[in-house]
């Protein structure tokens, strides 16, 4: 049963990783040639959006898409999404539509080839460097500006209680939308850290299904940085709610399976 247990395992990562790089490896001529131009980087968002969707597809894994906004084309939005996976921006790609721009650590462009994609699309920031952190600062006030939704991850990076607690929110995504008196909304993804978990540079893609919850906007007109703490508050308490709920219920299933394990030994 351990043989055959392994084995399973490893044909499903290697479907997945090949699901994964395929539709990248297919699509990135294209995206080099769309990213000579700025007016042309929607198109290369639109790209990427295909190629999260169509990896999440193949990965055979049921998804659960949980609207509980109305999401409203001509409006702003900075959404704040709990961060547990690699798989969290994919996932966000795949759900939210228009022309998103991302904040994310300063590694993903070292990325080989996404990592051009992603330093020309998108928001790159190193949280130890003060520079680049006001640097990423003005960079989302401009995207912003231009009209584009901005997707903050709150904590920063991938906690090790990924799933189960979350890290203490950053002020950026709040201070952004308070000064822009944009609505903010929570986003939690419950299950990626089980799918794909943060293994300090160790790939093990492990089949669970997926899920995201967008929440209701928060609306921030009238509000002034004095309200920050309770916005940013109120955010960190709809994702760890939401978070514990799930984590209960996928803690209650896995009892449950080994329950039923062990009496078919028996």
């Amino acid at each position: 049963m351990k043989t055959l247990k392994y084995l399973s395992h490893r044909i499903y990562t290697t479907w997945c990783v090949t699901w994964f790089v395929l539709p990248f490896v297919v699509t990135y001529p294209f995206q080099v040639v769309l990213l000579r131009k700025a007016k042309w980087y929607r198109h290369v968002h639109n790209i990427n959006r295909f190629w999260s969707s169509s990896s999440l597809r193949m990965f055979l894994a049921p998804l659960q898409l949980e609207w509980r906004m109305h999401f409203d084309r001509n409006k702003q939005y900075v959404f704040t999404p709990n961060h547990s996976s690699y798989l969290d921006i994919p996932l966000l790609l795949h759900t939210i539509p228009g022309f998103l721009n991302f904040v994310g650590k300063s590694s993903l462009t070292k990325v080989p080839l996404w990592g051009k994609v992603y330093q020309k699309l998108y928001i790159a920031v190193d949280r130890k460097s003060a520079m680049s952190s006001a640097k990423s600062y003005i960079q989302s006030v401009r995207s912003l500006e231009a009209g584009r939704n901005l997707v903050i991850f709150p904590e920063g990076t991938i906690p090790k209680t990924a799933g189960e607690k979350l890290l203490e929110f950053k002020d950026g995504p709040f201070k952004l939308a308070i000064e822009k008196q944009l609505p903010v909304v929570p986003v939690t993804m419950p299950y990626n850290q089980y799918f794909l978990p943060d293994l300090d540079g160790k790939l093990k893609v492990r089949w669970h299904p997926l899920k995201i919850v967008l929440h209701e906007p928060i609306e921030t007109k009238g509000m002034t940085l004095q309200d920050l703490p309770a916005l940013k508050e109120q955010v960190f308490q709809i994702i760890q709610t939401e978070i514990s709920k799930h984590n209960n219920t996928h803690v209650n299933r896995y009892s449950d399976h080994q329950k039923i394990s062990t009496l078919s030994q028996a």
